[in-house]
């Protein structure tokens, strides 16, 4: 059975090399289901041709989605030759994350795959790129990929917060472990749980004399690496494949991913939206960049779209 069966590839026409969609094939011959190619194209000189009616603006639309259909068949000759199951669906809209999000609300995708750009680190804790708000408002996991490959027996990190004692980030915790444990199935590949967990806060230190740093670094890592070995030994995961280490996820992740050579880390992101989410993001966007490797987010079982209609 197909941990994913009706997987949407979404398609970069601004690249020459079709990382998400490699990504994709390989993961439907490795696991079955069904495949769709997707992309939204928008002109907005269309919309202005204020000479035209509206019914000859639309076949000006359909000329251009009948265009990219077309460039899209033939990328896809050799995986359809090869008797992978892909289906093309092309859109005109003016917000590609928009219309990707609204593709999975319609025909009920169970994994985006999309590849990613990097991003400047100021503008993206300012701005929101099209990955931000896939990753936001998209109801189903995404796997955003980079360059690196998925090796044989390689490894996969599954990011957890399990000191936290917050119901969602309990749950996330369970769902991030069990797709990790999945896709290492898949992928033959070891599973490890990494736990970051926050250093001693010095404006505390500074501010009550009695407070004893070394105590409370003691307390806290134990605390976190007791919860770590509980959701560990849920999963019958070894002591060798789960990591407990001092300081932010965004530092900690990467540099366990690149001693590990992971060639995926899971992660589970709650999909803020408004002021906080333009500001600072979440700790899944602040990660992503710092990763050479792909990055597949899950999200709460209770999350609801925004774009979801009553």
């Amino acid at each position: 059975m197909s941990t994913y069966s009706n997987v949407l590839v979404v398609l970069d026409p601004t690249v020459d090399k079709q990382k998400a969609l490699n990504r994709a094939i390989e993961l439907v011959r490795l696991q079955g289901g069904k495949l769709t190619a997707f992309l939204s194209v928008y002109d907005f000189s269309y919309e202005m041709t204020t000479m035209l009616s509206g019914e000859e603006r639309e076949s000006m639309r359909q000329a251009v989605i009948k265009d990219r259909e077309l460039w899209i068949s033939d990328y896809l000759a050799a995986a359809r030759a090869g008797g992978v199951n892909i289906d093309i669906k092309v859109v005109w809209h003016n917000r590609p994350f928009e219309a990707v999000v609204l593709a999975v609300l319609e025909d009920n995708y169970d994994l985006v795959i999309k590849g990613t750009h990097d991003h400047d680190v100021l503008k993206s804790m300012i701005f929101t790129p099209t990955d931000w708000h896939i990753l936001r408002k998209c109801p189903c996991p995404v796997l955003l990929v980079k360059d690196h490959d998925w090796p044989q027996g390689g490894n996969i990190i599954a990011a957890v917060n399990a000191g936290s004692e917050q119901e969602h980030h309990l749950e996330l915790n369970q769902k991030v472990t069990a797709t990790a444990l999945k896709m290492a199935g898949l992928l033959n590949a070891q599973t490890h749980l990494v736990n970051a967990y926050p250093g001693t806060p010095v404006n505390i230190a500074i501010e009550i004399p009695e407070f004893n740093p070394q105590e409370y670094s003691s307390t806290m890592k134990h605390h976190h690496i007791e919860a770590v070995s509980a959701l560990a030994a849920q999963y019958d995961i070894d002591s060798e494949h789960y990591h407990v280490k001092e300081g932010m996820p965004e530092d900690v992740l990467p540099e366990l991913a690149t001693k590990l050579d992971a060639e995926m880390v899971v992660i589970g992101t709650i999909g803020r939206t408004g002021l906080s989410a333009a500001i600072i993001g979440n700790t899944a966007e602040h990660v992503i960049d710092r990763l050479d490797c792909d990055v597949l987010a899950v999200k709460p079982a209770n999350f609801v779209c925004p774009l979801q209609k009553d």
